[in-house]
């Protein structure tokens, strides 16, 4: 594609690095063919190549965006299914981040929205907050065909029945690895929003990886990856809660050291590893360079250790593929080849490249057309028959989980059971 911006417009280190991008779109139109929201809308701009065309066109003229360019962007899932197909390497992840930064720096969006997203932002990456938010929406739930906006409606709809207690397992600390020798010394990012709505996934990890012979560090000072304000375009606010991570693991680096970073909720782990992109620039650039270096999915983890074969029961699972892990980060056997390891059987759904429609808010914010991809994907997946449904991300599972009776567990959960650990709650015949 050609590009016309101007040397000092390239003397931004994101415009430079947008035009690079820009410039390596052949217009092939690849992207289309695996795009959720084109699948949905058909329209030519909720395609990865409209988008280009309209933040190209946007960037170049150093203007603010009108409302038509807005809503295209506002609705791509950041899903990056486009860059598993992308023939020619359009690192698109990085063109639309800088887009939602300039957006958010130049564009006044309407009371209600900015309100919308101010609010979201300073409840969902802080646990506390959010558990009380969750309670005030279990209680108003059954009022939430009266909320005059569907994204108000989404979000007291979206709220599980059961809120876990608090877990004091993600407080920092260190879990002894079992057995006589340590193999490993990981740090395990326990996250946010995961905190609040399934405490049982970093519970069942720790057992796990500690089986497995792990030295397991809930560091002091880590958080929120910054995934959810990053997406909104707030890069400050992102960047900061991003810099805690950063120091907090770079410390413990420097200290006893780390052998790996484990991310067990897959849309915070493919922002981890970019960390050192997004500080490139940045006096935290070495040490945003070493965190990206060793983080990993907790999959990734769990293939290079000796996870014991076949204890687990023989049963039906259909894998469900997080977007944010098998396009975000490019893994996609490693799941699949655990569960079948630990002996389960794992179906796949048709289509299975396709998104749930969670996408981190994108379902508070695009409730409409997240219902529909919703629906389609518990279409597929329920077609499997399955026993249970497995997946690697805390936003999958709440979307998922919300639309049908299957049980919904992650991925790290039934590997757990499957060596010895309790048997995943939302399996249970009388949960707790």
């Amino acid at each position: 594609m050609k590009t016309e911006f101007t040397e000092e417009q390239l003397s931004d280190p994101a415009i430079a690095r947008s035009n690079q991008i820009l410039r390596s779109c052949v217009h092939c139109g690849f992207c289309t063919a695996t795009c959720p929201t084109y699948q949905v809308l058909g329209d030519e701009l909720d395609s990865p190549r409209g988008r280009i065309y309209l933040i190209k066109d946007m960037l170049e003229n150093g203007r603010a965006p009108d409302a038509r360019t807005v809503t295209h962007i506002d609705r791509c899932l950041s899903c990056l299914a486009c860059m598993s197909t992308c023939p020619s390497g359009v690192h698109y992840m990085h063109l639309v981040d800088h887009a939602r930064d300039h957006i958010e720096r130049t564009y006044r969006r309407p009371l209600f929205d900015r309100m919308l997203r101010w609010t979201l932002a300073r409840i969902l990456p802080y646990p506390g907050r959010f558990r009380l938010a969750l309670l005030g929406a279990k209680l108003g739930r059954p009022f939430a065909r009266l909320m005059p906006d569907a994204r108000l409606r989404a979000m007291l709809e979206m709220a599980p029945r059961r809120i876990p207690p608090v877990s004091r397992n993600d407080d920092p600390q260190t879990f002894a690895a079992k057995g006589a020798r340590r193999k490993l010394r990981v740090a395990l990012m326990t996250g946010c929003a995961q905190r609040a709505l399934n405490t049982d996934i970093n519970d069942a990890t720790i057992r796990l990886l500690t089986r497995l012979g792990c030295d397991v560090v809930v560091a002091r000072g880590a958080g929120c990856c910054g995934a959810l304000t990053h997406h909104m375009g707030k890069t400050d606010e992102s960047h900061a809660t991003a810099a805690r991570n950063i120091r907090a693991w770079a410390g413990e680096m420097d200290g006893e050291g780390l052998d790996a970073i484990v991310i067990n909720t897959s849309g915070c782990g493919t922002t981890v590893k970019d960390y050192g992109h997004m500080f490139r620039h940045e006096a935290l650039a070495d040490d945003a360079a070493r965190v990206s270096a060793i983080a990993m999915d907790v999959s990734e983890l769990l293939a290079q250790l000796d996870l014991p074969e076949g204890g687990a029961p023989g049963m039906k699972v259909a894998y469900h593929a997080a977007c944010s892990l098998q396009h975000g980060q490019q893994v996609k056997t490693a799941p699949k080849d655990l569960l079948k390891r630990a002996g389960f059987t794992v179906v796949e759904p048709a289509d299975s490249h396709l998104c749930c429609g969670s996408a981190g808010t994108y379902n508070l914010m695009q409730p409409a057309i997240s219902k529909q991809l919703k629906d389609r994907k518990l279409r597929t997946l329920e077609a499997k028959s399955p026993e249970v449904i497995a997946t690697g991300n805390i936003g999958c599972m709440m979307q998922i989980g919300s639309g049908t009776e299957v049980p919904v567990v992650h991925t790290v959960e039934l590997l757990d059971w499957a060596t010895g650990g309790p048997k995943p709650e939302a399996m249970r015949a009388d949960p707790l």
